[in-house]
């Protein structure tokens, strides 16, 4: 059934001031897909673009009726009308324009990951601290339907104590999207399941070990791992699996969320991911006994991953400045989940499990 008084509280929550001029550094497939149509959906305002290639930038503000396209990030920074800096770049070219942003003392939001290397990406955060600017990590999926949905529930204990999670996706990846991620080291658990590391993060906070195990696909384009199994434990018993495969040539495709607890099961589907970048909207489901005798409730959401929960993280950004604390998705959290996807490829490299705090 589905119960109209069920309030799942999954959309994002926006500040009394939605009109903080934006400026985007980056043209490339995820701000065309994602950051400007959500942006655009939200009513926020873009102030400008710029690029390495003046042709995607225009291209991109023609599209999106993005009033300037600046000659560089330099002039960028200059302008006034910007008030916050969009990061969308790989995350080797990221501490470059941090350094830049901050000397300019611009909030920023970064594209994850933060950083390639954890080093570079405690250099981020310090700089944002010591220019005292607030810094905010793209991890939307934290936004996503289901996994809003989910957190809305852990944390009103619906589900009473939790037991178990499996975040399980066998899909098909097309990595030539992303030309520039062919040929780096670690892929799967960098730029893709750290989503999904974030996302439990948010559910059930930091594990206290890490396990994990990977491998390539016969005849795979990539250099890095396309197939991925990884542990989280918890204390107290919790045990959180992430499984991916990105090679499943068969029509039988699933990016699927399960949360068991002691009084309650939640359910969900990742839509985006059935068929990317089409996709279709988020599914959830979930049985509780705290109602009597229990309660089912069944929801399709009219919103998906992409672009609606890139809404999140720069909407929680404006609300941050405005109220004067921390994103949901500051630097300083997002090592925490970096740590994971270190731990991650720790634990690969000498088959143990791996404490996120031996990632300093």
């Amino acid at each position: 059934m589905h119960d109209p008084d069920l309030d799942l509280d999954y959309r994002p929550k926006l500040g009394a001031k939605r009109d903080y001029g934006i400026g985007i550094v980056g043209a490339g497939a995820i701000v065309n897909a994602a950051h400007l149509p959500a942006y655009r959906k939200a009513g926020f305002t873009v102030a400008g673009i710029t690029d390495l290639s003046r042709e995607k930038a225009s291209e991109t503000a023609r599209r999106f009726e993005v009033p300037t396209v600046y000659e560089s990030v330099d002039a960028l920074l200059a302008d006034p009308a910007v008030e916050i800096v969009d990061i969308a770049v790989p995350p080797w070219n990221q501490l470059d324009l941090v350094r830049k942003a901050t000397a300019a003392r611009k909030p920023l939001l970064c594209q994850k990951p933060l950083s390639d290397t954890y080093a570079g990406a405690q250099e981020i955060v310090r700089l944002a601290q010591a220019a005292g600017v607030k810094l905010a990590v793209n991890q939307q999926m934290r936004w996503d339907q289901t996994i809003r949905s989910a957190r809305t529930l852990v944390t009103r204990g619906w589900l009473g104590t939790p037991t178990a999670a499996t975040i399980d996706v066998n899909i098909l990846t097309e990595w030539s999207v992303w030309p520039w991620l062919l040929t780096v080291d670690g892929l799967d658990l960098m730029y893709h399941s750290i989503h999904y590391f974030d996302s439990l993060r948010s559910l059930f906070g930091q594990p206290d070990r890490v396990w994990s195990s990977c491998s390539a696909y016969p005849g795979q384009a990539p250099k890095g791992e396309t197939r991925t199994i990884t542990v989280f434990e918890y204390p107290a018993g919790l045990r959180a699996l992430v499984a991916v495969n990105h090679n499943n040539w068969t029509d039988d495709r699933y990016a699927t969320l399960r949360i068991d607890g002691t009084d309650g099961l939640a359910k969900g589907t990742f839509g985006l991911l059935y068929n990317y970048p089409y996709g279709r909207p988020d599914t959830f489901e979930f049985t509780s006994k705290k109602a009597y005798p229990h309660l089912s409730f069944s929801h399709r959401f009219e919103e998906m991953w992409l672009p609606d929960a890139f809404i999140g993280p720069i909407g929680d950004l404006m609300r941050a400045i405005e109220e004067g604390r921390e994103p949901e998705t500051s630097g300083a959290d997002n090592l925490k989940t970096l740590q994971l996807v270190h731990a991650a490829y720790r634990s690969i490299a000498e088959k143990r499990a791996v404490a996120p705090d031996e990632i300093v």
